[in-house]
């Protein structure tokens, strides 16, 4: 008896070390990811001064060696960084948020409408034009860069927000083609039929069938258009000569030359410039959770 006790209180111990381990690991990997996050926080209420004293810890916090500088006042927390983040992001996140929402809207009325096509239809030497179309997933859009200039030059549209709109819808068809394309033909073809037999066009049935079916990848995607959109840096930077008309990616990357490493400053933009995002995820995080884990469930 007392053998089994011993056994099974040996066991206990064993699963509780391994609950500790795994609790642990999960901290730890928590706190690496959310390190970047804390230093930009608590960087973006300092001045230099306050920064270079204390990089690692918010201000009001004692050090050892901050007894021996009763000159440096490193207890202020400097909240009018905000308002100049405020007030320098302001234009920048409008300019963005426009690019984003026609982009995000553009691309997935096109490819749903595509991935519609190749899912229902079939033609001839449609597997090889579906194969063309799957070939531009292979091509790096940085080898793009220099036609795709001269093509907006040559259109016009340098230095407008519009041409980022284009190419990103342009851009983002393949790529969302190919996941709407699978998720169409999972949609049970007795419902298209049906639909067909009461006289539904094909636009009616796009919006009564494949909307409500595919809404959550559909919200997925959506999600990540916005994301990629928020973040894209290269293109604006190539095509847009008007200050005004700059991209968070472009107008954040500026402020490291016209402020000369102002790091409360500086730290003070980028968080408002995430904080959109941070408030976009909160609250379609369970969609975009449910967009993933639909494609995993088949039938």
């Amino acid at each position: 008896m007392s053998n089994t006790l011993t056994s099974n209180e040996s066991a206990f111990r064993r699963k509780m070390r391994a609950e500790w381990i795994k609790h642990l690991i999960v901290i730890a990997v928590l706190c690496i990811e959310l390190l970047p996050f804390y230093m930009m926080l608590q960087i973006s209420v300092k001045d230099n001064t306050t920064f270079i004293q204390n990089p690692w810890l918010p201000p009001n916090t004692i050090l050892p060696d901050q007894s021996a500088r009763p000159d440096v006042d490193t207890s202020s927390w400097r909240w009018s960084n905000y308002k100049f983040g405020i007030r320098l992001i302001a234009p920048y996140v409008a300019n963005t948020v426009f690019v984003a929402v026609l982009s995000a809207v553009g691309t997935l009325m096109l490819s749903i409408l595509g991935a519609y096509f190749f899912a229902r239809y079939k033609m001839p030497f449609s597997n090889l034009f579906w194969g063309m179309f799957l070939f531009l997933l292979l091509m790096p859009s940085i080898a793009n860069i220099v036609p795709l200039f001269n093509l907006l030059k040559k259109l016009d549209l340098l230095n407008n927000l519009f041409a980022l709109i284009i190419v990103h819808t342009a851009a983002g068809q393949a790529f969302n083609i190919l996941i709407l394309k699978n998720f169409i033909e999972e949609v049970p073809k007795d419902l298209f039929e049906a639909a067909e037999i009461d006289g539904a066009t094909h636009l009616q049935q796009v919006v009564n069938i494949v909307l409500p079916l595919c809404g959550p990848i559909i919200g997925t995607l959506a999600i990540f258009i916005l994301i990629g959109s928020w973040n894209e840096y290269l293109l604006p930077l190539i095509i847009m000569r008007d200050k005004e008309l700059f991209t968070l990616g472009v107008g954040l990357i500026y402020l490291d030359g016209e402020y000369v490493k102002q790091w409360g400053l500086i730290m003070s933009s980028f968080m408002v410039a995430s904080i959109p995002l941070i408030i976009v995820f909160l609250f379609t995080m369970k969609l975009f959770i449910r967009g993933l884990s639909s494609g995993a469930v088949k039938g």
